[in-house]
């Protein structure tokens, strides 16, 4: 462990961290892009967008997306050049150009193909230049000049290898090996120069210096050739530096400093003083050591074009990044400037340099460990580190007070040899005696940690902590012992803070921004300071004030504000270095100002410096990139970009595409559209430049989007129309199907409406037919029923009277039997003979049976009928024995009617009997009573 110790501090000690303030630097690497490794060549469109030569074909990036478009012949695409409208290309055997179709597409014309040219053999075309309507493609042995309005070609023939071609002055030169410089002229070749300095080396480029010709050897460095033709070295002492580089193509900037790529040591830059002002390479940022393109965009972005991957670095940009990519530094906590000395505290130290000078970072020995804050006291340096407290002065560190971890050490007003410090176990005083300052003693009475304190009266202050609340403490006049402290109502706040600003004691938590209100001796919520959150994405409550701003910190960017010139208004600004770039502690954020408008701002890794005085400049616009719609589980399909888009109703899956051609690494580019049609409002602010929406219905959209990069919103915006059919079913043709069906239908309805009703009312007439039917039918049975009641009145009345005929019948033929029978004494039967054969006469009853027969059938007609039929074996006298029976007479009644005695009556029942059949034990009598 101590080994370890004693290893770690040699390092810190003995060795100086040396790196450089950088412009940001964007890596894309080929996984990124999606193409290969190599890239040759660089140019930009007239919408900004950026197109490289790549091995696999044409690559492109709008700063949204890329976009590779294969090579006709697959083969390595070896340079190219925007010229208006076309990206013309040149690769192996071919050149020609591309052009944007409606949608948007990218499609490609050779024009050796076209005009049927005879290349040489292997021919690449390694080069693209423009001269008035004249397009020139360079291959190491020809040079071709295609006439954009006549479409015919030219070809400049070389003996020997042709390096590059150059537009210097408005004319074209180039370098053939062995032989010199030359240029082209009304269609003649003349000679530059053929020193032996340009004949025997490699030209990489060929610069305008005022009248004169600057040009730029691959190992000897920099060449001149002055009115008098006469060739010179443009700088000794900077050549003599060029030659320990393997310079491989150069580009002069906009602002006339020089950017040399080189093959093994990233770029060099060269400022207007002909001083290497630093060098970029793999280990300060850059992808790749190899650099085989550069270009200058028109924001002033150097592209490079690497062995592996593509490299963007921001010139211009308002920001200078300081990277320590070994991890010596660590993360920075705290900064200060004193005296030109830049100081970094850090979770590894304290370490120190000169700000004006290219020097390293030297570390502060004894400072090992986590440094909390560096303050300058009445004009001593005071650094708050976890082992204590120390005193830094001219690279050295003095250790004051190792009790516990220091927070920060402040003024007390009114006391000008004592400071109070902010300690892991509570509040600390320190004294100056004999011009040193020492510790003198504890307040006792509060040991909570306090890392944020201020002072609200000499004697009182506010201490916060950030997982118990703020506490408000009164101290005794002598700053030995708290006398009594209470919580504020403010509620407590995950990495809240307090500190000072305009006389206000402010505290940030994630509610926003409170006030120490003095005459309700509680924090108050300040409106307008709150908004330093309402950028995006609260992250800590810390707050500091310095150089009369105040800056908070957000996701997405450092907000501040700062009063105005003339009012007491306050203005609110951000720096768009989102929380991302930043890679700070939350709660830990430190910013620092350092002259002239710039800040430097504490990362994990080092620091970034911005420049407030420098704006972003640019003009922003935002352009649609493409459109496709498709139906549900069908390919997507390009919309036009130039016209209103019709669209089926089944596809109605759209995603459109939109982007912001800002290449600005630090300064975000944000999109909010809205679709009219489908949802007026705007959506929120995104990264996101492309949406997508399904199954929107048949009607008219209007897509709208707008973008900001940084704060600075686009200054248009895009709109694009497209129609979804309505479904077939809802056409004119359907409606016009539905109109007549529904009128056929109606007429049907009708039709069987009124055959319904037709229905209905001959349903009814017959139901009421069919009643009066019944009605009549209950008429005729009740009218059958008083016939039949008068017939059975009738037959009643017959059967009485044929029961009283047959009652005198019985009783005559009685009569006469009695007679008949007294007769029979009288001795004399002469005289009675003629009196007994009248009386056997009138007992003769066949004449009377007839009648009553006769009689009997008219008032029982079924009787006889249904005897018959069931007992077909019985005779005449059976019958008329039954027809007795069927008048309910008994045997006694029946004899006299057969001129037969009772007994014999019996004896005809009994033989009837057996004729029907009857059981022992059943009526004759209920028998034949029941047919």
């Amino acid at each position: 462990m101590v080994l370890r110790y004693l290893i770690s501090f040699f390092i810190l000690t003995q060795l100086s961290i040396f790196s450089q303030e950088l412009p940001p630097i964007e890596v894309f690497k080929p996984k990124d892009y999606g193409a290969e490794d190599q890239n040759w060549g660089i140019s930009q469109g007239n919408d900004k967008s950026i197109y490289f030569a790549n091995n696999k074909g044409l690559l492109t990036y709008n700063g949204a997306r890329w976009k590779l478009y294969k090579s006709v012949n697959s083969s390595i695409v070896r340079s190219v050049m925007v010229i208006e409208d076309k990206i013309y290309t040149g690769s192996y055997m071919d050149f020609g150009f591309w052009e944007k179709n409606e949608f948007g597409i990218l499609e490609y014309s050779s024009i050796t193909g076209d005009e049927k040219i005879s290349l040489a053999q292997d021919e690449e075309f390694w080069n693209i230049l423009e001269l008035d309507r004249w397009i020139l493609f360079q291959s190491l042995d020809r040079i071709y000049i295609f006439d954009t309005k006549s479409k015919s070609i030219d070809i400049i023939e070389s003996e020997t290898t042709i390096t590059k071609i150059y537009k210097v002055h408005n004319e074209i030169y180039y370098q053939k090996i062995n032989k010199g410089i030359f240029k082209f002229k009304n269609g003649e070749e003349i000679v530059v120069a053929n020193n032996k300095i340009l004949k025997d080396n490699i030209v990489i480029n060929i610069f305008a210096s005022n009248d004169q010709l600057l040009f730029q050897t691959k190992e000897r460095g920099f060449y001149i050739k002055e009115s008098n033709k006469a060739i010179k070295e443009w700088d000794i002492q900077l050549n003599n530096k060029l030659r320990e580089y393997n310079i491989y193509n150069s580009l002069q900037l906009n602002n006339g400093d020089f950017i040399l790529g080189s093959v093994s040591n990233g770029v060099i830059y060269i400022n207007k003083e002909k001083e290497i002002a630093y060098t970029i390479n793999q280990s300060r940022g850059l992808g790749n050591n190899t650099v085989l393109s550069l270009f200058e965009d028109n924001d002033e972005n150097v592209w490079l074009g690497l062995d592996n991957g593509i490299s963007n670095i921001n010139f211009n940009a308002p920001f200078r990044v300081y990277k320590d990519d070994l991890g010596i530094l660590g993360s920075v906590y705290t900064t200060f400037l004193d005296d030109n000395i830049l100081y970094l505290g850090t979770n590894q130290g304290l370490f120190y340099k000169n700000q004006d000078r290219k020097d390293a970072f030297k570390f502060v020995p004894g400072t090992e460990g986590q440094v909390w804050s560096l303050q300058k006291i009445k004009n001593t340096l005071f650094c708050g580190h976890d082992k204590g407290t120390f005193i830094i002065s001219k690279g050295k560190a003095d250790r004051i007070y190792n009790t516990s971890g220091t927070w920060l050490i402040k003024e007390i007003s009114d006391e000008p040899n004592l400071l109070i410090q902010g300690n892991y176990k509570g509040l600390y005083i320190l004294k100056k005696e004999n011009n040193s300052w020492v510790l003198r003693n504890k307040i006792s009475g509060f040991d909570i940690s306090s890392r944020h304190l201020e002072f609200i009266k000499p004697a009182e202050l506010l201490v916060s902590h950030e997982q118990k609340g703020v506490y408000q403490l009164k101290i005794d006049a002598d700053f030995k012992e708290v006398l009594s402290y209470s919580k504020t109502a403010v509620k407590k706040s995950i990495k809240s803070s307090l500190n000072q600003y305009n006389n206000k004691v402010l505290y940030g938590s994630n509610e926003g921004v409170f006030y120490y209100d003095s005459t309700s001796l509680d924090f108050k919520k300040d409106s307008i300071l709150s908004d330093l959150y309402s950028f995006t994405g609260y992250i800590s409550g810390k707050l500091i004030n310095t150089n009369n701003k105040l800056f908070a910190f957000t996701n997405d960017n450092i907000s501040y504000v700062q009063k105005e010139k003339l009012s007491t208004n306050y203005e609110l600004f951000s720096i768009p270095i989102p929380n991302s770039v930043r890679e700070t502690k939350d709660g830990y954020e430190n910013i620092l100002y350092t002259g002239d408008d710039k800040y430097l701002i504490g990362t994990t890794s080092g620091y970034i410096i911005s420049d407030l005085t420098t704006r972003n400049k640019s003009i922003h616009t935002i352009k649609l990139d493409g459109i496709t719609s498709h139906a549900v589980k069908e390919k997507e399909k390009p919309l036009s970009l130039n016209s209103d888009g019709e669209l089926l109703n089944k596809e109605n899956h759209i995603k459109i595409s939109y982007s912001i051609s800002d290449f600005s690494k630090y300064l975000p580019s944000l999109f909010q559209y809205r679709l009219m049609g489908f949802n007026n409002n705007w959506s929120s602010w995104s990264s996101k430049s492309e949406v997508y929406f399904e199954n929107l219905p048949h009607g008219n959209y209007i897509f709208e989007a707008i973008g900001t990069v940084g704060s600075q919103q686009t200054v248009n915006s895009i709109k694009y129309s497209f129609t979804i059919a309505k479904p077939w079913y809802l056409k004119t043709t359907a409606l016009i199907i539905y109109f007549f069906s529904c009128i056929l239908i109606l007429m049907i309805i009708n039709v069987l409406h009124r055959n319904y009703f037709k229905n209905q009312q001959e349903k009814l007439l017959k139901q009421k037919e069919k009643e009066i039917e019944i009605k009549q039918l209950e008429n005729e049975q009740q009218l059958m029923q008083f016939k039949n009641l008068d017939l059975q009145k009738d037959i009643d009345s017959k059967n009485r009277e044929l029961g009283l005929s047959t009652m005198n019948l019985i009783k005559r033929n009685e009569l006469l039997g009695t007679i008949k029978k007294e007769l029979g004494s009288t001795k004399n039967m002469t005289d009675i003979e003629g009196v007994i054969k009248l009386i056997n006469n009138n007992l003769n009853t066949s004449d009377d049976w007839k009648l009553f027969e006769e009689a009997f059938k008219n008032t029982d007609k079924g009787f006889m009928k249904k005897l018959k039929s069931e007992h077909s074996n019985l005779t005449s006298n059976d019958l008329r024995l039954c027809t007795y029976l069927r008048l309910n007479l008994s045997s006694k009644e029946i004899a006299p009617l057969l001129n037969i005695s009772i007994r014999s009556v019996e004896v005809k029942r009994y033989r009837l009997r057996k004729k029907m059949n009857l059981p022992h034990e059943a009526s004759l009598s209920s028998y034949i009573l029941e047919i």
